[in-house]
């Protein structure tokens, strides 16, 4: 059973924008925390920005003033809205979900920047 679906991700040239999408399934019970995290080739995942169910919002330092993470609570939904894009954002990028009944990620998908 799929628990999270994203969507949103492609290729765009530098200094373009991207719109990431995560649909929590109904069946997560207690969302407290709505992510993305980003794992490029090579590097480690790291997290990207998360916002809480009260809506405390924690970004990367290297996507402040880029990247804009927002939630939709009734549609269990989580979106990152990334502008100016650069190379070093190409990644694959995960959702992820912290909830009562335990830690969910997605599949990923994939953003590539060009120069």
């Amino acid at each position: 059973q799929v628990q999270l679906v994203e969507s949103g991700g492609g290729g765009v040239q530098a200094g373009g924008s991207l719109r990431l999408s995560c649909e929590a399934s109904r069946s997560i019970f207690g969302i407290k925390v709505m992510g993305w995290y980003r794992q490029a080739p090579g590097k480690q995942r790291e997290l990207v920005a998360d916002i809480s169910s009260g809506g405390q919002i924690n970004y990367a330092d290297s996507v402040k003033g880029r990247f804009t993470i927002s939630r939709d609570n009734a549609k269990n939904t989580v979106y990152v809205q990334m502008n100016s894009l650069k190379p070093e954002d190409t990644a694959v990028y995960y959702c992820n979900v912290a909830a009562l009944t335990g830690v969910f990620w997605g599949q990923g998908t994939q953003v590539i920047v060009s120069s």
